[in-house]
């Protein structure tokens, strides 16, 4: 009689849902790209020991990839284009899998392919103008929506990866990612990205004033947290997510983005939620070749 090898039953489970989470996120062709960037000859823009690949590499970019789109909504302008010309609500998982497949090769992939990609964000944002519902025009090739979009980002990944990653980094660590995506956005044309942490704090600091609530970023809001794209038995696993992605949010952006503040909640509740949402993306997506095996807390 053949023996039961529940070992097998979970890998078998586990790879199915990983292949299915990279399917959302990377596309249907999750592998063949996958391969395209990671596998392929050629230098990088960045080395292995970079803390921009620490950084755009773990698990806590789901949290922080849904933290930066909510944050980026709150710029009027920002969020004109968005809404006029994404088509976020008709498909959304192609944007999100444009947006990683962005990040992926600029972190990861041949300098090449990273300058293709570059090239291709660069011209499909000729094509994205037009005049705000406040009567304001807007571009994105404007280099100040630009850095603002940049500045969200990756204030984003950082908090993220700070809170739910399993090593954060140090002082020095955190200056060196915000220095690296310095070169990406320097590439698209931001015009002098922050290259410290203390810069990115600034700016943020700087762009307060024009940030406001405004029926395109409340629309926005309610999309990404109250009505995913997703089926029903996925969507108790990305309310974990958005409960986590809310309690990482300045408190100055929870009035215009509609969302409660309950610090109590989020100190004992969320944060350790989205810490072990984390470990579970994390598990999931680590083949059982990778060496150690983080499995997600009980």
């Amino acid at each position: 009689m053949k023996r039961f090898d529940i070992s097998s039953v979970v890998a078998a489970v586990r790879e199915q849902i990983a292949d299915g989470l990279r399917a959302r996120v990377v596309g249907p062709n999750a592998s063949q790209r996958t391969q395209e960037i990671m596998d392929a000859p050629g230098e990088r823009w960045f080395a292995e020991d970079r803390p921009i690949r620490l950084v755009h590499g773990d698990a806590s970019m789901f949290i922080g990839g849904l933290r930066a789109l909510l944050l980026q909504s709150l710029h009027p302008l920002a969020m004109a284009g968005v809404a006029n010309y994404s088509d976020y609500r008709q498909d959304p998982w192609g944007r999100l899998q444009r947006t990683a497949d962005f990040l992926a090769a600029t972190s990861f992939g041949p300098a090449a392919e990273a300058q293709r990609i570059v090239e291709r964000v660069k011209a499909v944002h000729l094509k994205v103008n037009g005049v705000a519902s406040d009567g304001r025009p807007y571009s994105a090739t404007d280099p100040h929506l630009l850095k603002w979009v940049h500045i969200a980002e990756i204030d984003s990944f950082l908090c993220a990866y700070q809170k739910f990653s399993k090593a954060p980094l140090d002082q020095a660590g955190r200056d060196g990612y915000v220095f690296d995506t310095a070169f990406v956005a320097r590439a698209l044309g931001v015009i002098d990205p922050p290259e410290t942490e203390a810069e990115l704090r600034q700016m943020l600091r700087d762009y307060r004033p024009e940030l406001k609530s405004t029926r395109e970023s409340r629309d926005a809001t309610k999309y990404l947290i109250f009505k995913p794209p997703l089926p029903a038995a996925a969507r108790v696993g990305y309310s974990a997510l958005v409960a986590a992605t809310i309690a990482t949010l300045p408190m100055w952006t929870r009035i215009p983005l509609r969302l409660p503040l309950l610090p109590i909640t989020e100190r004992i509740a969320l944060r350790p939620l989205g810490s072990l949402m984390t470990k579970a993306i994390r598990w999931i997506t680590t083949t059982p070749l990778d060496s150690p095996v983080e499995k997600p807390a009980p």
